[in-house]
């Protein structure tokens, strides 16, 4: 029963977005207390984690189509849609209320509103129109937006909408590489694919211009004091390495590296504290 409860929650993309809640709750001026610390990272995860297991009802029969997504738990059988459905909303339930708990009101309101544009806005539209990405992502910002509300700041504040927006703009080149992987069975689905690639399977403009943006982006974080001095030269190194992976078209050393950046704005913003 563990492993099919591992496919159905995709354990390594909801521990994503429980970091990079954390980052929003690191990025608050307050002191850090570790038990709020780690309801944001609990919270966000599972509601990741259950969000998964509804997409993964939702999206059913797109994924016995496909050999990267045929051996989910729905459709290879271990699971049927309702005990898929009932498990996921138990662990969406969890995550609310463990975000309630420490935060209030307004982070599981933010949570719920994340989920229900990812499952009710995103999901349909993948199977619609190939810009569903960049409508979808929005959900995906949401997540620091989260820790920083639940450390005692506003959703409106220009630090942690900076964050948002950095967040925004990784989640497009991050996943444009995993369809690029899979591009054939996507098109065997029948899911619409927005194709930035160039000839001989390296970056077109228009991607290397999105990697521009995500580089200038980070840059804005110590321009606005939110990556303090001290620690500017160590994250400086992070968002180099995507100009010059991009430059030379180093592809799949630029999806792994892309893999890791929420996590590396993360450790500086706790090493910030």
């Amino acid at each position: 029963m563990i492993r099919p409860l591992l496919r159905l929650f995709r354990p390594r993309l909801a521990l994503l977005n429980g970091v990079a809640a954390t980052s929003g709750y690191l990025l608050h001026p307050d002191r850090m207390a570790a038990p709020a610390l780690a309801a944001t990272f609990i919270g966000v995860a599972l509601l990741a984690a259950g969000g998964s297991a509804i997409n993964q009802v939702l999206e059913h029969d797109l994924d016995s189509l496909m050999e990267r997504t045929k051996q989910r738990p729905l459709p290879n059988g271990d699971l049927t849609i309702g005990t898929a459905t009932g498990i996921g909303a138990a662990v969406i339930l969890a995550g609310l209320l463990l975000l309630g708990a420490r935060g209030g009101t307004l982070p599981p309101v933010i949570g719920l509103a994340a989920l229900a544009w990812y499952l009710g806005v995103y999901t349909p539209l993948k199977r619609r129109t190939p810009f569903a990405l960049a409508i979808g992502a929005v959900c995906g910002a949401l997540p620091p937006v989260i820790g920083w509300c639940l450390a005692g700041g506003g959703p409106t504040d220009y630090r942690i909408m900076l964050l948002a927006g950095l967040l925004y703009l990784w989640q497009i080149p991050h996943f444009w590489f995993l369809q690029r992987r899979h591009q054939e069975e996507y098109r065997r689905a029948g899911i619409p694919l927005f194709g930035p690639h160039g000839r001989g399977g390296g970056l077109a403009g228009f991607s290397r211009l999105w990697i521009l943006a995500l580089i200038t982006a980070a840059a804005l974080l110590p321009a606005f004091g939110i990556i303090e001095r001290h620690t500017a030269f160590w994250y400086a190194a992070f968002p180099l390495p995507l100009m010059v992976m991009s430059l030379l078209r180093f592809d799949s050393f630029l999806f792994s590296y892309l893999n890791l950046f929420p996590l590396m704005v993360t450790l500086i913003l706790f090493a910030q504290k």
